[in-house]
């Protein structure tokens, strides 16, 4: 059996989309596709003493059909901005002093201007981190054919997918029965149910970056996730 996952790339995701990847044993960024604005692909959410607040990565302007991959950066020092707010808003966590120098280096190491490079970078950081190892690819590595579903189920058969891995959203739109005639099994992947853990900017808020989980329960981060990676035991976080 292989189990194979397709999501766009999120920028500093949340702790669902990690969960996802450790159920997987393929991960496939879908950035061959059309970009959507005031969405996840360049922007996340992190949790302060006045509330949630966003972060976004600033992209140039052009044409509205642009594909999530061509997307670039428009402000070269984003990434520095990035990491002073979450230093001031997290350096009283309890495992910032811990992580805080991965994390740093994972910021001012970030030169790309390509927004799909950007958002790799991040999550193969994080999931070294949390300890998943999870192969991951990009759609445009299999030059699938077909729109919507039909693109899904080619890329599972060109990556060798037995089951594919997917959220609830899904169900609005994916056609099954494509699945099932290419002998490709459907498993919609449940993100209820995540215990709270102790954060720092009460009250507890679920829909934030990863990064909060990480600076608040540190080693402990991959214990609130649901899945670990196919066939590996579970891990402790551990340093880049």
């Amino acid at each position: 059996m292989k189990r194979v996952a397709i999501v766009q790339s999120n920028y500093i995701p949340w702790k669902g989309y990690f969960d996802l990847i450790a159920g997987v044993d393929e991960f496939i960024l879908l950035d061959d596709v059309q970009y959507t604005d005031r969405d996840w692909r360049n922007r996340n959410r992190i949790k302060t003493a006045t509330g949630p607040r966003w972060l976004s990565i600033p992209l140039r302007s052009g044409p509205r059909s642009r594909l999530i991959s061509e997307m670039t950066v428009a402000d070269p020092g984003w990434n520095v901005a990035h990491w002073r707010i979450l230093t001031q808003t997290y350096r009283r966590a309890p495992c910032f002093d811990e992580f805080a120098p991965v994390l740093e280096r994972l910021y001012l190491e970030c030169g790309s201007d390509r927004l799909s490079e950007v958002n790799r970078h991040f999550i193969e950081g994080i999931c070294s981190i949390l300890g998943i190892g999870t192969e991951l690819r990009r759609s445009a590595d299999y030059r699938a054919a077909g729109t919507k579903t039909e693109r899904l189920v080619d890329l599972c058969r060109k990556a060798g997918a037995t089951e594919y891995v997917t959220g609830p959203a899904a169900r609005a739109y994916l056609d099954e029965d494509l699945f099932r005639r290419a002998g490709i099994g459907v498993r919609w992947f449940d993100y209820s149910g995540y215990p709270e853990y102790p954060q720092l900017h009460p009250p507890f808020d679920h829909r934030v970056s990863v990064l909060d989980l990480i600076l608040n329960t540190g080693p402990k981060a991959a214990e609130h996730l649901k899945t670990t990676p196919p066939g590996a035991p579970r891990r402790a976080p551990a340093r880049l």
